[in-house]
């Protein structure tokens, strides 16, 4: 990893003297302005450090994406955003999503799983898996910020965070845009907005999107099916304040993800061909309906959830979503004389109801989540020697949900809880210009975080694991404290170049999982950065080199899994458990290159090296039969868990060494787009990107059946365009149908793989207006 630095190091200095030296080549910096400068790249204004400035000035890692950008990827849904950032991985777990950014994260397991990597719209933080649904549409841009953002963002931003902003209203200006697609899997898409202004000082915007798509996989599916609106009013009464008021809503259905079944050594997937009607993979559905396979008895015919035929298993075809989401913030603005004033209070809700077979069982969930937050900033004016970003933060949940798994006698688990949550931050980011090239920055941010469970036993007796049953009500408090802090160094190295370094933390508290008190909780993790990186660009804004490497130092990691739980007793039962992995290290390089040798070409390279092992990590598998399980760790000791029900044993999985899941060695994204002008009012535009990866293991159980092999996806495109008016795109999405998984996990009990698989093959047409 030294090496690493020092290499990196190296390379950013020989990037500031390169640039000094041709700073005359070079003597026009890089614009505040969305707009492409002649001939040259288009510049991108983030507000990733909570305030206004170029994507190319920001001193820290963020990708991000226009809203042009995610419309010519045909990207309506969370779980393909990653096929444009390298580093970010985007898993669906049933009626959940899970992310991971450079191999931290969290895998959604239950209804109380919080990500690792905080999710943000239009300025505010989304605290259920279930919400980043139905919000990708009429977007500015989405960025995502690489790292542990402990001062800025705070909550749950151990490993970054994504902001998906969307297009505010336009005063004195009314305009129409939208966008239709149909393609494969009778893909409909549609979207329109209108900007309407209400005098010289109000402006309304008005956006919708409905889609509706069959699903992959043959049993249905896999589909998309969803409509949406989202209302933003603008009022600027005069130059110096402005509140944005927007409400939103999304309707979620159609049957959701579904997963295949995996090859293993205890049967052959090809064999299950003759059992269905065709041979793709996509139809083996090994669970919501995928093809029958045999086990072995006694457990061929003893698991709930499934339709029986003998010793012949066949999942469900019964899985369904039925989820609404609604939301309502303001975004107030006011010219302080000294600073600038932003408030932004909100009110989210999650209205969650849907049936999965993704786990390899039946699982029903109800979910009613409730969210407010209050955000107070204070920025200093830019002009000045120092400036500062000061902040307060309040945020409060109340949930109430129903979590339903059906795996027969042995561990089927049902549980009622209400968990409050309470969190209170104060933060602030200081940049002090030492000269007018180096610059100090250091911030700082307080937190307190107060969890409370009540359980309802509702559904009759105490909730949790029927065989064998919790001995005590699942409750508890947790409280948790921490001061998280950034420091670092920036230095304008040419006209055009910056380099920075900096060391950064993050904090993601503790929680609760469904066991017997007080063995039901598990700590806060923390996540230290250490980053050196470079952003320039070379010969008259035509050519653009950024690298970043970096170091993470990660304590007590929150893995979640599905092994035995503490029932009382000295007794063990199935259920999702959640355990602090120790110690891990990961550390790697980012490197990115634009380049616009004319105003009608446009290459990009994004090449990401990523490595990382866990130093400590313990899990556990579940047996039925008391024979240790298929894991790829070293197995342990075993534990009873009931003994009436087949000598049914857990075994403690020691995983240390091993690599970090969901991190792959080498993440590489290319692509290339041609503009052919074909009179002054029309265009034809082609162009086509790829995604490579090199191999990575899926979830921290190590199979190798649940390993995805290295693998490219490559896309196309080409798009007539009237240059303001309207756009016709035909596209076509993994253009040799690779089959790459996005999870991978193993059945319980039945001890055997299954995985969800990207998007196959997809093409269309899409018609685009802007008016």
């Amino acid at each position: 990893m030294k090496t690493l630095l020092l290499a990196g190091t190296a390379a950013i200095l020989t990037f500031g003297i390169a640039q000094s030296a041709s700073a005359q080549q070079a003597d026009v910096a890089v614009q505040d302005s969305a707009e492409p400068a002649n001939d040259g790249l288009a510049d991108i204004v983030v507000t990733a450090q909570r305030r206004t400035e170029s994507l190319q000035r920001a001193a820290l890692a963020v990708s991000a994406v226009t809203g042009d950008d995610l419309a010519k990827s045909g990207i309506t849904e969370t779980a393909n955003l990653g096929k444009l950032v390298p580093s970010l991985v985007v898993q669906p777990t049933g009626g959940t999503t899970s992310f991971f950014l450079r191999g931290v994260g969290t895998s959604s397991q239950n209804s109380f799983s919080e990500n690792a990597i905080a999710f943000n719209f239009n300025g505010v933080y989304v605290g259920r898996p279930t919400a980043p649904a139905g919000v990708f549409y009429d977007l500015e841009r989405v960025e995502v910020v690489k790292g542990p953002q402990g001062t800025l963002y705070g909550r749950n931003a151990t490993g970054g965070a994504i902001n998906v902003l969307p297009k505010k209203p336009e005063l004195g200006k009314f305009g129409a845009e939208g966008l239709f697609e149909y393609g494969n899997y009778d893909s409909k898409k549609g979207f329109l907005a209108l900007n309407v202004p209400i005098g010289d000082t109000v402006a309304l915007r008005v956006a919708g999107q409905i889609v509706d798509r069959d699903g992959y996989i043959s049993d249905g599916y896999d589909d998309d099916k969803g409509e949406a609106v989202r209302a933003s009013l603008l009022i600027e009464p005069s130059d110096m304040w402005s509140m944005t008021l927007v409400v939103d809503y999304y309707r979620q259905h159609g049957k959701g993800a579904g997963a295949v079944l995996l090859p293993s050594a205890a049967f052959a997937v090809p064999d299950l061909e003759d059992r269905v009607s065709v041979s793709d993979p996509r139809a083996q559905a090994a669970i919501a309906g995928y093809a029958a396979t045999i086990f072995a008895p006694p457990f061929c015919g003893g698991f709930g959830g499934f339709v029986r035929s003998g010793c012949v298993a066949q999942a469900g075809s019964d899985g369904f979503l039925d989820n609404k989401f609604y939301g309502l913030s303001a975004t107030i603005v006011g010219d302080m004389g000294f600073g600038t004033l932003t408030v932004i209070p909100a009110y989210r809700k999650s209205d969650v109801k849907f049936r999965t077979y993704l786990p390899g069982f039946a699982g029903d969930f109800t979910d009613l989540a409730e969210q407010a937050s209050l955000e107070v900033r204070l920025s200093s004016k830019e002009d000045q020697r120092l400036r500062y970003v000061l902040g307060a933060f309040y945020f409060g949940e109340n949930q109430e949900t129903e979590n339903f798994f059906r795996q027969g006698n042995i561990s089927t688990t049902r549980f009622t809880p209400r968990l409050d949550t309470e969190s209170v931050a104060a933060f602030g980011q200081l940049t002090f210009d030492v000269t007018d090239a180096l610059r100090l920055v250091a911030g700082g941010r307080y937190t307190r975080e107060d969890k409370r469970q009540l359980t309802s036993t509702a559904a009759g007796g105490l909730p949790g694991p029927i065989n064998p049953p919790l001995s005590a009500p699942f409750t508890g408090d947790l409280n948790f404290e921490k001061f998280t802090w950034k420091a670092g160094v920036e230095f304008d190295a040419g006209p055009a170049s910056l380099v920075y370094a900096n060391v950064a933390t993050g904090f993601k508290s503790g929680g609760f999982f469904v066991a017997q008190p007080p063995n039901n909780t598990f700590a806060p993790e923390t996540l230290t950065a250490y980053t050196v990186g470079a952003k320039n660009r070379f010969f008259d804004n035509k050519l653009q080199l950024n690298f970043e490497a970096f170091y993470w130092d990660y304590k007590d990691q929150q893995i979640t899994f599905v092994g035995g739980v503490p029932t009382g007793n000295g007794l063990f039962a199935q259920g999702s458990t959640t355990v602090n992995a120790g110690k891990s290290k990961i550390y790697g390089a980012e490197f990115e290159a634009r380049f616009a040798p004319s105003r009608n070409d446009l290459f990009n390279l994004n090449v990401q090296f990523l490595k990382g092992k866990y130093d400590e990590l313990v899990t556990a598998n579940f047996s039925p039969t008391g024979a240790p399980v298929t894991t790829g760790c070293t197995t342990l000791g075993s534990r009873l868990a009931n003994p009436g029900v087949n000598g049914a044993r857990f075994y403690d999985i020691d995983c240390s060494g091993k690599p970090t899941a969901n991190a792959p060695k080498w993440a590489i994204n290319v692509g290339y787009e041609r503009t052919f002008p074909l009179s002054d009012a029309l265009s034809l535009v082609a162009g086509a990107r790829a995604n490579i990866e090199s191999s990575r293991y899926m979830n921290t159980n190590y199979r190798e059946e649940e390993k995805q092999d290295g693998f490219m996806m490559a896309d196309a495109f080409l798009t007539l365009d009237s240059r303001g008016g309207w756009n016709i795109t035909g596209f076509i999405n993994n253009i040799t149908d690779k089959e790459v998984l996005a999870r991978a996990g193993t059945r319980p009990i039945l001890d055997f793989p299954v995985g969800t698989l990207r998007p196959p093959r997809t093409y269309g047409v899409r018609l685009g207006f802007d008016f």
